[in-house]
């Protein structure tokens, strides 16, 4: 599905060799859910799992998908009769749950408070105190619940839109797709989301690269900030590197707070998350963009699941980052940072 929340674009760059004939790794990728993909994977007998990843990531998309008209989703949002898969409560159980942790940080009901504000914040001159009103009614975690196998909602046109966890959740299930299959040395990743397992074609740990949040990168090479060693893990990162403006000679990210409606004020240009689930990881890396960098420390500090590594700038707008102890033993090496632990 193409996310509507499209402040919430992932750049996180791979650093691997290529494969060996050999080692019978097998590359795959391709476009889905609005972004592309790229999946590297040993395989017992040889064999191209291609076909049935591009299945289930299809019925996936039959679920979550808010540009299907016929999927679950969508027909929850208009008010639909329709038959809660497992795809679809396994995401709204996990969106509760970070949702309640984050006091409603993530919110999987914000879309139209991000759509009225508009790409880079583009329509920012037909925002009024009227509007932003008008759609707290809308919006709210709480608003929307599971009740005898339903969505109930208190207000008809509350909608859902699952974007900034989909994503995640796709690399959990085709993850464990090639789990299933055999595969006990694989790398997935969905629209810079990413599950690694086992080593790679070289017989390392999986490197992968979190992008500097540079301004100036668009129309040039982009720049690293980090490159951490992931085996066994999920890694979801959140903040994108053009997508912040400068104001009183402040950078800030182009994220809306659910509970204001208005975009946040803080220093916090990029988090990522480390959990066992991407889809967990994803969830709080969303989360934590608009909570800022002293309640996300809070919070990570307090959910012994995920470890974290936050970007953010000083007062001098300088790069600096912060990283949980459990993330420092992954990173392979860090760029042109100041630390905070």
């Amino acid at each position: 599905m193409k996310s509507q929340i499209t402040f919430l674009i992932v750049f996180v760059a791979f650093v691997f060799n290529s494969c060996s004939p050999k080692q019978a790794y097998i590359q795959n990728e391709g476009q889905i859910f609005g972004t592309t993909y790229h999946i590297t994977y040993e395989s017992p007998e040889g064999e191209d799992l291609h076909e049935g990843i591009k299945s289930v990531m299809d019925e996936l998309n039959k679920s979550l998908s808010t540009y299907d008209p016929t999927s679950v989703i969508s027909k929850v949002n208009t008010n639909q009769p329709t038959e809660l898969d497992n795809y679809f409560l396994t995401v709204f159980k996990k969106a509760e749950e970070v949702s309640k942790i984050t006091g409603g940080a993530f919110d999987i009901t914000v879309a139209p408070m991000v759509n009225v504000w508009g790409f880079g914040f583009k329509n920012k001159e037909n925002v009024t105190t009227e509007l932003i009103d008008s759609l707290k009614q809308l919006v709210g975690y709480t608003k929307v619940k599971r009740e005898d196998g339903k969505i109930v909602k208190e207000h008809p046109n509350t909608m859902l839109d699952c974007s900034a966890i989909a994503k995640g959740y796709g690399v959990d299930v085709v993850a464990a797709y090639i789990r299933d299959n055999g595969c006990k040395n694989y790398m997935v990743e969905i629209g810079g989301e990413v599950d690694a397992f086992g080593l790679n074609p070289k017989g390392k740990a999986w490197s992968i690269g979190i992008s500097k949040p540079d301004e100036d990168s668009f129309f040039k090479e982009q720049q690293l900030q980090a490159i951490v060693n992931l085996k066994d893990k999920a890694l979801a990162t959140s903040g994108n590197y053009r997508n912040f403006y400068v104001e009183g000679g402040q950078k800030f990210a182009h994220t809306i707070n659910p509970h204001t409606g208005y975009p946040v004020q803080h220093s916090l240009l990029s988090t990522t998350v480390l959990a066992d689930s991407c889809m967990t990881a994803d969830a709080y890396a969303t989360a934590f963009m608009v909570l800022g960098l002293e309640k996300s420390i809070e919070i990570a500090n307090a959910v012994p699941e995920i470890e974290v590594y936050f970007i953010y700038a000083d007062e001098n707008g300088d790069y600096k980052s912060y990283f949980s102890e459990g993330f420092k033993s992954l990173l392979q090496e860090e760029f042109n940072s100041d630390q905070k632990e």
